[in-house]
């Protein structure tokens, strides 16, 4: 039997040069490599935590956009306003974080999984009065959000 109650894979999107490997390798191995080169392809790494009791493999949805490298503020390219009203247009959370200086890291991947916890439990919930049955799921429309000319 797995050792886990929920298993989540996360996506980090971002342009080159970010973070985005730093950020996981601080939260899932607690070291910053620095001189960190480019990760080209797919990096995969996993890490079990426990919230409230609930063991969770927190690597479907992103909820939460993070800045990082807040130690580099005389860098900075975006200010925070702007990216707390991106992220509150887009309904996300927003996090900033710095990987090098392991500043919110844990808390970022916490919060997503407490998140992704709740959203879980809540789908649970909102299935179980009717099941589908195998190749009975809903529609999906994916057009939905572009339009067509």
């Amino acid at each position: 039997m797995e050792d886990y109650d929920y298993l989540f894979k996360i996506v980090l999107i971002g342009n080159a040069g970010v973070g985005k490997t730093c950020l996981v390798r601080r939260f899932t191995q607690g070291l910053f490599p620095p001189g960190q080169g480019a990760t080209i392809g797919v990096d995969f790494m996993i890490k079990t935590v426990e919230i409230k009791g609930v063991k969770v493999k927190p690597f479907s949805r992103l909820l939460l956009f993070a800045g990082n490298k807040i130690d580099l503020a005389d860098k900075r390219e975006v200010h925070r306003q702007r990216a707390e009203e991106f992220a509150e247009a887009q309904s996300m959370l927003y996090l900033e974080t710095s990987a090098k200086e392991s500043d919110n890291v844990e808390k970022l991947f916490l919060d997503l999984a407490c998140e992704l916890i709740r959203e879980a439990k809540q789908n649970t919930l909102d299935n179980n009065d009717s099941t589908p049955m195998p190749g009975e799921g809903k529609n999906i429309n994916y057009l939905s959000c572009c339009s067509i000319n």
